[in-house]
Protein backbone atom coordinates (compact mmCIF):
# COMPACT_ATOMS: atom_id res chain seq x y z
CA UNK A 1 0.00 0.00 0.00
CA UNK A 2 1.21 3.91 -0.33
CA UNK A 3 2.19 5.69 2.20
CA UNK A 4 -1.22 7.12 2.99
CA UNK A 5 -2.79 3.97 3.52
CA UNK A 6 -5.43 4.76 1.05
CA UNK A 7 -6.86 1.42 1.53
CA UNK A 8 -8.04 2.79 4.34
CA UNK A 9 -10.26 5.20 3.13
CA UNK A 10 -11.09 3.47 -0.23
CA UNK A 11 -11.86 0.06 0.40
CA UNK A 12 -11.51 -0.98 -3.03
CA UNK A 13 -7.55 -0.53 -2.68
CA UNK A 14 -7.26 -3.01 -0.11
CA UNK A 15 -8.44 -6.38 -3.01
CA UNK A 16 -6.36 -8.84 -4.52
CA UNK A 17 -7.59 -10.62 -7.51
CA UNK A 18 -9.72 -9.47 -10.50
CA UNK A 19 -12.69 -11.52 -9.33
CA UNK A 20 -12.51 -10.20 -5.67
CA UNK A 21 -12.80 -6.50 -7.94
CA UNK A 22 -15.47 -7.05 -10.25
CA UNK A 23 -17.73 -8.28 -7.47
CA UNK A 24 -17.07 -5.28 -5.18
CA UNK A 25 -17.84 -3.22 -8.87
CA UNK A 26 -20.81 -5.44 -9.20
CA UNK A 27 -22.42 -4.08 -5.59
CA UNK A 28 -21.15 -0.83 -5.73
CA UNK A 29 -22.92 -0.21 -9.12
CA UNK A 30 -25.93 -1.13 -7.47
CA UNK A 31 -28.74 1.41 -7.22
CA UNK A 32 -25.88 4.40 -8.85
CA UNK A 33 -23.64 3.96 -5.50
CA UNK A 34 -20.46 4.41 -7.46
CA UNK A 35 -21.77 7.62 -8.88
CA UNK A 36 -23.09 8.94 -5.42
CA UNK A 37 -19.57 8.17 -4.17
CA UNK A 38 -17.66 9.89 -7.13
CA UNK A 39 -19.59 13.31 -6.61
CA UNK A 40 -19.44 13.04 -2.76
CA UNK A 41 -15.82 12.03 -2.81
CA UNK A 42 -14.96 14.87 -5.05
CA UNK A 43 -13.46 12.39 -8.04
CA UNK A 44 -11.78 14.91 -10.45
CA UNK A 45 -9.90 12.40 -12.58
CA UNK A 46 -11.81 12.31 -15.52
CA UNK A 47 -12.52 16.30 -15.78
CA UNK A 48 -8.79 16.60 -15.51
CA UNK A 49 -7.99 13.92 -17.98
CA UNK A 50 -10.47 15.45 -20.48
CA UNK A 51 -9.47 19.13 -19.42
CA UNK A 52 -5.92 17.59 -20.47
CA UNK A 53 -6.45 15.72 -23.82
CA UNK A 54 -9.27 18.47 -25.33
CA UNK A 55 -5.94 21.03 -25.91
CA UNK A 56 -4.54 18.28 -28.10
CA UNK A 57 -7.21 16.54 -29.52
CA UNK A 58 -9.09 19.30 -31.92
CA UNK A 59 -10.62 17.14 -34.35
CA UNK A 60 -14.03 16.39 -31.97
CA UNK A 61 -15.01 13.52 -34.51
CA UNK A 62 -12.41 11.25 -33.88
CA UNK A 63 -12.59 7.60 -32.75
CA UNK A 64 -11.39 7.24 -29.11
CA UNK A 65 -11.84 3.98 -26.87
CA UNK A 66 -12.56 4.58 -23.38
CA UNK A 67 -10.72 1.75 -21.72
CA UNK A 68 -11.95 1.02 -18.31
CA UNK A 69 -14.90 3.60 -18.40
CA UNK A 70 -16.82 2.51 -15.47
CA UNK A 71 -20.22 4.40 -15.36
CA UNK A 72 -19.42 6.68 -18.39
CA UNK A 73 -17.93 9.37 -16.16
CA UNK A 74 -14.96 10.25 -19.02
CA UNK A 75 -17.78 9.48 -21.76
CA UNK A 76 -20.02 12.49 -20.45
CA UNK A 77 -16.90 14.78 -20.06
CA UNK A 78 -15.77 14.46 -23.65
CA UNK A 79 -19.80 15.27 -24.46
CA UNK A 80 -19.31 18.59 -22.57
CA UNK A 81 -16.80 19.39 -24.96
CA UNK A 82 -18.38 18.24 -28.22
CA UNK A 83 -16.91 14.98 -28.95
CA UNK A 84 -19.19 12.52 -30.05
CA UNK A 85 -17.76 9.18 -31.27
CA UNK A 86 -16.08 6.94 -28.79
CA UNK A 87 -16.34 3.38 -27.55
CA UNK A 88 -16.52 1.74 -24.01
CA UNK A 89 -15.09 -1.44 -22.05
CA UNK A 90 -14.99 -2.35 -18.87
CA UNK A 91 -14.45 -5.23 -16.91
CA UNK A 92 -18.22 -4.97 -14.52
CA UNK A 93 -21.32 -5.47 -16.55
CA UNK A 94 -23.38 -4.06 -13.68
CA UNK A 95 -21.32 -0.65 -13.93
CA UNK A 96 -21.94 -0.50 -18.00
CA UNK A 97 -25.75 -0.55 -17.54
CA UNK A 98 -25.87 2.66 -15.74
CA UNK A 99 -24.57 4.04 -18.64
CA UNK A 100 -26.89 6.29 -20.68
CA UNK A 101 -27.44 4.54 -23.83
CA UNK A 102 -26.94 7.11 -26.01
CA UNK A 103 -23.36 8.22 -24.55
CA UNK A 104 -20.84 5.71 -26.23
CA UNK A 105 -21.51 4.41 -29.72
CA UNK A 106 -20.35 0.96 -28.67
CA UNK A 107 -19.78 -1.05 -25.21
CA UNK A 108 -17.97 -3.96 -24.44
CA UNK A 109 -17.75 -6.10 -21.29
CA UNK A 110 -13.57 -6.19 -21.80
CA UNK A 111 -10.80 -7.45 -19.15
CA UNK A 112 -8.19 -4.91 -19.98
CA UNK A 113 -5.40 -7.34 -18.46
CA UNK A 114 -5.98 -9.57 -22.12
CA UNK A 115 -5.11 -8.93 -25.46
CA UNK A 116 -7.85 -6.41 -26.82
CA UNK A 117 -9.96 -7.93 -29.59
CA UNK A 118 -9.75 -4.68 -31.95
CA UNK A 119 -7.67 -4.46 -35.04
CA UNK A 120 -4.29 -2.77 -34.95
CA UNK A 121 -4.54 1.08 -35.61
CA UNK A 122 -8.43 0.94 -35.16
CA UNK A 123 -8.80 4.23 -32.69
CA UNK A 124 -7.33 8.03 -33.22
CA UNK A 125 -7.33 8.10 -29.42
CA UNK A 126 -7.24 5.72 -25.95
CA UNK A 127 -8.42 7.45 -22.65
CA UNK A 128 -7.97 4.99 -19.46
CA UNK A 129 -9.00 6.94 -16.28
CA UNK A 130 -9.18 5.31 -12.56
CA UNK A 131 -8.40 2.03 -14.35
CA UNK A 132 -4.27 2.17 -13.30
CA UNK A 133 -5.20 1.71 -9.75
CA UNK A 134 -4.69 -1.49 -6.97
CA UNK A 135 -6.02 -4.82 -8.57
CA UNK A 136 -7.00 -3.85 -11.31
CA UNK A 137 -5.15 -2.96 -14.47
CA UNK A 138 -1.28 -3.72 -15.34
CA UNK A 139 1.12 -1.95 -17.54
CA UNK A 140 1.17 -4.32 -20.05
CA UNK A 141 -2.02 -2.69 -21.42
CA UNK A 142 0.09 0.27 -22.39
CA UNK A 143 0.78 -1.92 -25.40
CA UNK A 144 -2.23 -3.21 -26.14
CA UNK A 145 -3.53 0.77 -26.06
CA UNK A 146 -0.60 1.23 -28.33
CA UNK A 147 -1.04 -1.37 -30.63
CA UNK A 148 -4.48 -0.11 -31.32
CA UNK A 149 -4.23 3.34 -31.82
CA UNK A 150 -3.03 4.88 -35.15
CA UNK A 151 0.05 6.90 -35.30
CA UNK A 152 0.36 9.95 -33.88
CA UNK A 153 -3.04 8.99 -32.12
CA UNK A 154 -3.04 9.88 -28.30
CA UNK A 155 -3.25 7.95 -25.07
CA UNK A 156 -4.28 9.68 -22.16
CA UNK A 157 -4.12 8.16 -18.62
CA UNK A 158 -3.92 8.18 -14.96
CA UNK A 159 -1.91 5.70 -12.71
CA UNK A 160 -2.67 5.90 -8.90
CA UNK A 161 0.54 6.62 -7.51
CA UNK A 162 0.77 4.36 -4.74
CA UNK A 163 0.76 1.54 -7.25
CA UNK A 164 3.08 3.72 -9.76
CA UNK A 165 6.53 1.92 -9.05
CA UNK A 166 5.33 -0.91 -7.16
CA UNK A 167 3.49 -2.26 -10.42
CA UNK A 168 6.14 -1.41 -12.73
CA UNK A 169 4.49 1.88 -14.56
CA UNK A 170 7.60 3.80 -14.25
CA UNK A 171 9.71 1.16 -15.90
CA UNK A 172 7.10 0.37 -18.77
CA UNK A 173 6.70 3.97 -19.51
CA UNK A 174 10.34 4.55 -19.90
CA UNK A 175 10.89 1.50 -21.88
CA UNK A 176 8.19 2.19 -24.23
CA UNK A 177 9.75 5.63 -24.89
CA UNK A 178 13.16 4.34 -25.26
CA UNK A 179 12.23 1.76 -27.30
CA UNK A 180 10.33 5.25 -29.66
CA UNK A 181 7.08 3.47 -29.07
CA UNK A 182 5.28 6.57 -28.06
CA UNK A 183 6.44 10.19 -26.96
CA UNK A 184 5.17 12.63 -23.98
CA UNK A 185 2.95 15.21 -24.15
CA UNK A 186 2.36 15.89 -20.80
CA UNK A 187 3.03 13.89 -17.33
CA UNK A 188 2.19 15.17 -13.89
CA UNK A 189 0.45 15.09 -10.53
CA UNK A 190 -2.99 15.17 -10.63
CA UNK A 191 -5.58 15.90 -7.92
CA UNK A 192 -7.60 12.36 -8.25
CA UNK A 193 -9.32 12.09 -5.41
CA UNK A 194 -8.39 15.15 -3.37
CA UNK A 195 -10.84 14.56 -0.57
CA UNK A 196 -9.22 10.96 0.28
CA UNK A 197 -5.90 12.93 -0.22
CA UNK A 198 -5.31 10.41 -3.39
CA UNK A 199 -3.15 11.18 -6.10
CA UNK A 200 -2.80 9.91 -9.75
CA UNK A 201 0.12 10.34 -12.59
CA UNK A 202 -1.61 12.07 -15.36
CA UNK A 203 -0.01 11.11 -18.77
CA UNK A 204 -1.04 12.00 -22.37
CA UNK A 205 1.42 10.37 -25.16
CA UNK A 206 1.53 10.78 -28.76
CA UNK A 207 1.93 7.02 -30.49
CA UNK A 208 4.61 6.43 -33.40
CA UNK A 209 4.76 3.75 -35.73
Amino acid sequence: MSKKDVGNKIPIYKLKTTEEVMGFYDDWGDKDKYNKDMVNWNYTGPKETVNTFKKYAENKSILIFDAGCGTGLVGKELKKFGYNNFHGADLSKTLLETIPKDLYKKLDKVDLNLPIKTNDDYYDAVMCVGTFTYAHVKPNALDEFIRITKNKGLICFTINEGIYKEYGFDKKIEELEKNNRWKKIEFFKSEYIASKNVNAWLGLYEVKK
